[in-house]
């Protein structure tokens, strides 16, 4: 395992796919389920990618989504072979490059997905995995982003060994168990030709929507999301700090017990007495179980998102609330009387 053996070398970075470029089409398909499914029945909407790869540029071409969980008498497998044959016949993309899924203010690291790219990646080596957030995207900011697994995460969920010591080994950490790849869109000229046209009927703003708070909605979600997950994250601190007293108090006790066996063996001794037999120690004091650190790692990656979206996303609504806190303060003074 992670944790014995030799030290293998692991490329830092991933050079497979450098970017990957996706059709209107397959955004307009993936952003259509995602809405779907978050009004309907609030699920996390999950589909198939397709398209070629082309150098190191992976080019997302068409998508269909997956059956529910909740149809029993369609197997997923079977469906997706069936769906990929019948886009064959019609002379569309049916390559399997990977896969997407919705999320919710920013909301998707998580076990299943990390489980689900390593299966992807290591059977597709190419494939990726298209996030789409609708909440943010609801608000105007079309969010499209695409991951992949790191070496060094591959190696990990690999071995299976979640320990403190195997992370350390692999140098493996929030930061580096996910690259994000550069997402562009692609449409055809007629398709840019008619969104010209489109675009020069659109009324232009004068102006009056510098101080919109739309996005507070944004923000206040994100911001209760990244205090519960700091919440979970104290949790498994409290869960190590406690498993590292309990380590400790467990070698101290160890550490007298020797030194007591071995006074009574030399007391023995000087009384022409047989030393004591020995004993294993380790079935006297069995080792303490070391809890996994996979989920306090995807936490903490899962804290970083939302840190960093809050910062590049809210950073003006928040601006924003604070002038309006302002106008809203001198108005009261005004008209105080």
């Amino acid at each position: 395992m992670a944790a014995r053996g030799t030290t293998r070398r692991i490329p830092e970075k991933d050079s497979t796919i450098a970017c990957v470029q996706c059709d209107g089409l397959a955004v307009m398909k993936m952003v259509k389920h995602c809405h779907e499914e978050s009004t309907s029945n609030m699920d996390v909407a999950q589909g198939a990618l397709l398209g070629l790869v082309v150098d190191d540029c992976l080019e997302i071409t068409n998508c269909f989504p997956f059956p529910k969980q909740q149809d029993e008498s369609m197997d997923e497998d079977e469906y997706q072979l069936a769906m990929m044959r019948r886009l064959r016949r019609v002379n569309v993309d049916h390559f399997h490059v990977g896969w997407y899924q919705s999320a919710d203010v920013g909301n998707f690291l998580s076990l299943p997905l990390l489980e689900s790219q390593y299966h992807y990646q290591t059977s597709i080596e190419e494939s990726v995995v298209v996030i789409y957030d609708t909440q943010k995207s609801s608000r105007g900011f079309l969010s499209l982003k695409a991951y992949r697994l790191t070496p060094q995460a591959i190696e990990m969920y690999k071995d299976g060994e979640f320990t403190p010591e195997a992370l350390l080994k692999l140098k493996v950490g929030y930061e580096n168990l996910f690259v994000e790849v550069p997402v562009t869109i692609k449409n055809s000229a007629l398709t840019n030709i008619m969104m010209s046209e489109l675009a020069e009927l659109i009324p232009e703003e004068e102006g009056s929507k510098f101080l919109d708070l739309g996005t507070a909605s944004v923000l206040e979600g994100q911001l209760r999301c990244l205090m519960d997950r700091v919440d979970e994250l104290n949790q498994e601190a409290i869960k190590f700090n406690r498993y590292q007293q309990l380590v400790s108090r467990q070698q101290q006790d160890k550490h007298r017990y020797l030194q007591k066996r071995a006074q009574e063996n030399a007391s023995r001794v000087a009384k022409d007495e047989p030393p004591l037999p020995e004993e294993d120690i380790t079935k006297l004091f069995r080792p303490h179980p070391v809890p996994p650190r996979l989920q306090p790692m995807l936490t903490a990656g899962q804290i970083n998102t939302y840190s960093q979206h809050i910062s590049q996303f809210c950073s003006q609504s928040l601006a924003k609330l604070f002038i309006t806190q302002a106008l809203q303060n001198a108005k009261e003074q005004n008209s105080s009387p």
